[in-house]
């Protein structure tokens, strides 16, 4: 049943609402009107140049992502949260240890920024019982990027990262759809990357092969997350220490040169998450792996594709006694792992020789 419009005064609704979700938690709030239709083209083409590598999920659900009337029947608009992640512990890892990307160091975001939705929404149905909503986190079909550009929380950066003045770009966004209109925000027009290249000149992979151009293909970030197969051996030894994500297109990116640094207690680094010792994640079991990633985003990779970056970085980076541990996982239950370990050995063996003790 649609809200009765006549008992909700939208100005001062919109200026609640965003009150609440600061009060709940998040940096910065924006609202923008449904816009079915946006972004898609641009997603269209990416998909169809075969960008997205193995993310077959973006290619899902491809009518919702168009119409976020599919996600929530009647949506008219659309409240976009900004939260901070970065904390001040970004020191360079010490050799033999592998890097972690900010955003994976504490809890796993997506419960957090959903419980904020849902105390967002559970106010919100207290005040105005009669307006529905969904909330969105990245993994249900909304273009939360191009909606917090219409609800003018920043621009699209040529790294094609959401910018804030403010905030830089080491934030997560979020969303609450809801069936009622809004007050909404004045759209975000202005590019302020100006001529600056930084994001694309530093990229270890030359995943962009222009300003606004990413192909995933070629990312650290796909490659250590998504990427299921064995990783192309061209792109292994470029992989820059990364074992899970990667941070150089943002840590170059002079908008967060100054930007906030969070105290949120859900993202101070989980002890034992970053750096991480390459022996330790090379000696990963399925037990250990999922107890000590239980609530991380690095759960995600499985173990076999946690292991695999492992191996390859200390392909590139390790010594003679990461040998031993490479050898075993020659024999590994995961044909991911076994073939990582492999091209390992022989990487390490080329830079010092076989080992009596090991071979």
């Amino acid at each position: 049943m649609e809200p009765d419009s006549e008992a909700i005064d939208r100005d001062e609704l919109s200026a609640w609402i965003k009150r609440q979700a600061r009060a709940v938690g998040f940096d910065e709030v924006g609202i923008a009107p449904i816009a079915p239709g946006m972004g898609i083209d641009h997603l269209d083409g990416w998909l169809a140049e075969g960008r997205h590598g193995e993310m077959g999920y973006m290619a899902k659900n491809r009518d919702a992502r168009a119409d976020p009337n599919l996600v929530l029947p009647g949506a008219k608009s659309l409240v976009i949260v900004a939260l901070v992640y970065a904390t001040d512990d970004d020191e360079t890892p010490p050799p033999g240890t592998a890097r972690i990307s900010r955003y994976a160091r504490g809890e796993d975001y997506h419960d957090v920024i959903r419980q904020r939705l849902k105390r967002l929404a559970i106010a919100l149905r207290a005040k105005a019982p009669s307006v529905r909503t969904r909330a969105v986190v990245d993994s249900a079909p909304v273009m939360e990027r191009d909606y917090a550009r219409l609800a003018g929380l920043g621009w699209i950066g040529k790294n094609t990262l959401l910018l804030n003045k403010r905030l830089g770009s080491f934030f997560f966004l979020g969303g609450l759809l809801l069936d009622v209109d809004l007050a909404v925000d004045v759209p975000f027009e202005t590019d302020h990357c100006g001529s600056c290249r930084r994001c694309l000149d530093a990229c270890p992979t030359d995943a962009f092969d222009g300003p606004y151009r990413l192909d995933a293909r070629r990312c650290i970030s796909y490659l250590t997350i998504e990427h299921r197969s064995p990783i192309e051996e061209s792109l292994r030894p470029q992989l820059d220490g990364w074992l899970f994500g990667c941070d150089v297109c943002q840590d170059v990116c002079p908008w967060n040169r100054k930007s906030p640094r969070t105290s949120d207690r859900a993202f101070v680094p989980v002890e034992g998450r970053h750096p991480i010792p390459l022996e330790e994640v090379l000696a990963l079991t399925e037990e250990s792996f999922r107890e000590r990633f239980r609530k991380s985003p690095i759960a995600r990779t499985g173990r076999e594709g946690l292991v695999r970056n492992g191996a390859i970085l200390a392909g590139n980076e390790g010594t003679r006694e990461h040998l031993p541990a490479l050898l075993g996982l020659m024999d590994d239950s995961e044909p991911l792992v076994r073939e990582a370990a492999t091209w390992a050995v022989a990487r390490i063996e080329s830079r010092i020789g076989p080992s009596e003790e090991v071979s």
